[in-house]
């Protein structure tokens, strides 16, 4: 068994029991109550494991997916009809997403999920738990995963519903993003005091003190966003509570891909470093919600380098199953890897593939119509073979209304793949055990310079230069920077961050996301929120649509 601790990786039969209350002002009834479960210390931490179960739901997929596709990140176009999915991936890149988006309603419902879960959880746990410490603990713990939930619906949604007690049912309208920032930066404060200092196995996977102050250091890094006002003495300050802890380190260039492998944990190589908050994945566990999956090689690796049929490619990362395939960045996005003394390169697929030994080309054999469907010369079936070639750039080949590229090699092979949550060979199925960071001590580091670039005060003898500098020494052999301006800090956070969820959080504070990239040219400004989903609205009829929509 992975290094889950027995905290976050709680009982199922207490998760079955909540499996219920994910909708938000629906009223349940389960066994969950103080004078049937839970009544010991065991029971206590079965109680409190549905939460952490409903928010590893949609992290890594669907949650994602929205983050990244509504950029220029990432782009998941169909394939011969293959994963056209009732054209939400194509909505996302084109920014024409509706209320009925199926990541725009699945992700809302993912998120009301975890705040209904603590909601209840807090309930039953403030009656049964005895006065204490660690009743203290456990119940800030699992406030900070609620408004963590809260943070990712403001951020994506805007106007949400405060909804913050169990057993309220009455319907709550939504409440200005301002007014919800303000309630989430009093609500986060008031548990700090609360929470743990130590880092170690026993608190990974859940919130500390740290986490806190990282998730607040994001939110100022991004008021004006939010509120219409600055806060980057705030974030500075925020961010050097982490940074005086002196908890954490920026891990190594040698260690720094191995950050994000299946076996990385709280003991292990990179992430023993980095990780101030991570959900912990086991490829054995399932969850109430969602996928509750890490599903990254089904997506980003070549079909031609999983499990193949004889002739069809080379198995490169030994995984049992054949991947998708469909996802890849796109040029713009990949533009930003342009130092070649970079390890973050290393997380990408370009160009002509090698067996491991770097040279032995990965060769496939198919035929000439199996290679290009669009092949009129003589003898279509006759046998074709090629280098594994991927291709920078994605083209609607097959039809530009069902966003598809075709269904042929030329196809699959189309764009550069992201490996930086390495395949994992171990599962026997397409989950995986790499644990997905939320917040690493290099986002802090970075946060604290783009804080300083942006006109905040300077604490503790840093600059924006040397806390940028301090990041790019255990990423790079190239010499430090002499200059960072507003663009060369969004470089490196493209840089550091892909694949980790955060883009289009970045994209927005940068003004970038009205820019064209892809076959995306929509500028509409009121598309940095998306709409209040229409199965939000079935259950909450008190809700107002966001502008725009």
């Amino acid at each position: 068994m992975k290094k889950i601790s027995k905290y976050v990786y709680a009982s199922l039969l207490a998760a079955g029991s909540l499996a219920a209350c994910h909708k938000i002002a629906v009223p349940v009834t389960t066994e969950l109550t103080p004078a049937i479960f839970p009544q010991d210390t065991n029971q206590f931490i079965q109680a409190a494991g549905p939460v952490y179960v409903a928010l590893r739901g949609n992290w890594s997929t669907e949650y994602f997916f929205q983050q990244c596709y509504s950029t220029e990140e990432g782009i998941m176009e169909a394939r011969g009809g293959n994963w056209f999915d009732g054209a939400q991936n194509q909505q996302m890149h084109y920014h024409s997403w509706t209320k009925d988006n199926g990541y725009v309603n699945g992700n809302w419902g993912w998120m009301a999920t975890i705040i209904g879960t603590a909601n209840q959880v807090t309930s039953v746990l403030k009656q049964a738990m005895p006065e204490g410490d660690r009743k203290n603990t456990t119940l800030a713990e699992i406030r900070m995963v609620r408004d963590f939930a809260y943070f990712m619906m403001m951020d994506n949604y805007g106007n949400v519903p405060l909804d913050t007690v169990y057993g309220d049912f009455t319907p709550h309208t939504n409440v200005a993003r301002a007014q919800v920032f303000n309630w989430l930066e009093g609500d986060i404060k008031a548990t700090i005091p609360f929470l743990s200092a130590d880092v170690n196995t026993y608190t990974y996977g859940r919130p500390t003190k740290w986490m806190a102050w990282s998730l607040l250091a994001k939110m100022y890094l991004n008021a004006e966003v939010y509120t219409g006002t600055a806060r980057y003495n705030d974030c500075i300050a925020a961010c050097d509570q982490v940074i005086a802890s002196g908890k954490f380190s920026i891990t190594s260039t040698a260690n720094y891909l191995q950050m994000f492998y299946p076996t990385n944990g709280p003991t292990s190589v990179g992430s023993k470093d980095e990780f101030i908050f991570a959900i912990p994945f086991d490829a054995t566990a399932s969850g109430f919600y969602g996928r509750s999956a890490n599903y990254k090689a089904r997506y980003d690796v070549p079909r031609s380098m999983g499990k193949v049929a004889a002739g069809a490619g080379f198995n490169y990362f030994n995984i049992p199953y054949t991947p998708g395939g469909p996802a890849s960045t796109l040029p713009e996005f990949y533009a930003n890897f342009n130092d070649a003394g970079d390890i973050r390169n290393k997380q990408w697929l370009t160009g002509l593939q090698y067996r491991p030994d770097g040279v032995t080309p990965i060769m496939i054999t198919t035929t000439n119509l199996g290679y290009d469907q669009f092949y009129t010369g003589p003898n279509p079936n006759a046998p074709y073979t090629y280098q594994l070639n991927l291709t920078p750039n994605v083209v609607l080949r097959q039809s530009d209304a069902s966003f598809d590229a075709g269904n042929d090699e030329i196809a699959w092979n189309m764009g550069y793949r992201n490996i930086k949550f390495y395949p994992d060979a171990t599962s026997a199925s397409r989950n995986q055990n790499n644990d997905q960071p939320v917040f690493r001590y290099a986002d802090v580091i970075l946060m604290k310079s783009e804080a300083i670039l942006r006109g905040g005060t300077p604490t503790n003898g840093a600059t924006a230069l040397s806390l940028i500098n301090q990041v790019r020494a255990n990423r790079s052999t190239s010499p430090a920077w002499t200059n960072v301006t507003l663009d060369s800090m969004f470089a490196e956070r493209s840089r550091e961050f892909a694949w980790e969820g955060w883009h289009r959080n970045d994209v927005i504070r940068f003004g970038k996301y009205e820019n064209k990239w892809g076959f995306k040219t929509d500028a509409s400004t009121y598309k940095r929120i998306f709409p209040i989903p229409s199965s939000a609205f079935a259950t909450n009829p008190a809700l107002v649509q966001n502008p725009g929509y």
